[in-house]
């Protein structure tokens, strides 16, 4: 049954005439729906591909490299790029924790002849779509359901109990999203969702 899912979806993606390629890949999804394992998965399948780093206020984990993971700053400099008109989106998540997507960071991968991918927020991934129109394909990864969501979200054990309480609302208002976006991606059998998102950039790109 998954594997007839899988081939029907295939057959739908690849029927019909091909379409413009395009150079920016935007995967966005509710926290804990899995659309960072999926990126990671396209960058290491695809040479053409390379990920916009986000810059953010918040502290970095413990196995986060700057300029790779994100773009760690405290808030003064990042309200400075604000000013200076250096994003083509941010938004302040929680109190004083900002995310954003430098204009600077889209040009430099652009130059460098690579498409560019970006797993980013709800609010973040409409913004970018808006700017780049047809230049961009943005995907909407959506988990099995609410509750498997927030059960990943618990079983992340990253969380405190009031910030935990913050993802799970700041999630379900995304879900709500999901139809605005070009195309939608099940993350439900990692392995179908994986080929599915391979199909995706095989055709685009």
């Amino acid at each position: 049954m998954i594997w007839r899912r899988l081939k029907n979806r295939l057959l739908t993606w690849f029927s019909g005439s091909n379409p413009s390629p395009v150079d920016l890949f935007i995967f966005t999804a509710p926290s804990g729906a899995g659309k960072t394992t999926i990126v990671k998965h396209l960058l290491k399948t695809f040479d053409a591909l390379d990920f916009s780093v986000s810059a953010t206020t918040r502290k970095g984990r413990a196995h986060e490299k700057n300029g790779v993971d994100y773009y760690f700053q405290s808030v003064e400099e990042f309200k400075k790029l604000i000013a200076e008109d250096a994003f083509v989106e941010w938004e302040e998540v929680y109190a004083d924790q900002f995310y954003g997507t430098l204009k600077s960071e889209i040009q430099r991968l652009l130059d460098n002849g690579k498409k560019v991918v970006f797993d980013i927020d709800v609010q973040g991934a409409l913004d970018i779509k808006k700017v780049y129109g047809d230049r961009a394909l943005a995907i909407f990864v959506n988990p099995p359901s609410k509750e498997v969501l927030f059960e990943r979200l618990k079983g992340r054990n990253t969380e405190t109990p009031e910030s935990l309480k913050k993802r799970i609302a700041k999630a379900t208002r995304e879900l709500a999203f999901s139809e605005r976006f070009d195309m939608k991606l099940l993350n439900d059998k990692l392995d179908v969702s994986l080929a599915e998102a391979e199909a995706i950039i095989r055709k685009h790109i």
